[in-house]
């Protein structure tokens, strides 16, 4: 076998090996899925005044139609004001706004469908505490 005959075979089953390389982080990548990165307010936080809105930041951009969020006291009442939105300018961003909210714990309940259809749910609290 001449050296050049078996360079041949060497660069071929290098080009194999690293396309299998590559097909094994593939499925890696598309099936990543919108995370939220951050809250205001922050899970569990414990405000002295409440908040004018809820703002929720994804790692992935999301579809404005089948995004959702919505806040509720303790009682289970929604109690925004119904204007959730995906943000014009970062369309990673949800928020929803509030009015003069009482003092107590509430959940935020979040429902999103990232740009790679991936649908994640979830939920986080935050408190507000009585004024002196």
């Amino acid at each position: 076998m001449s050296s050049l005959s078996r360079s041949l075979r060497l660069s071929m089953a290098m080009l194999a090996s690293s396309g299998l390389a590559g097909l094994a982080l593939w499925p890696a990548a598309t099936l990543a899925h919108a995370v939220l990165v951050k809250s205001v307010p922050a899970q569990r936080a414990t405000l002295a005044e409440p908040p004018p809105r809820v703002e929720l930041w994804f790692n992935e951009r999301l579809e404005p139609a089948y995004s959702r969020a919505s806040v509720s006291n303790e009682a289970g009442a929604q109690v925004d004001l119904r204007d959730v939105a995906v943000s014009a300018e970062d369309p990673r961003r949800l928020a929803v706004s509030l009015p003069v909210l009482a003092p107590g714990r509430y959940t935020v309940s979040f429902r999103v469908l990232s740009v790679d259809g991936h649908v994640v749910e979830s939920k986080l609290t935050f408190t507000v505490k009585e004024r002196r």
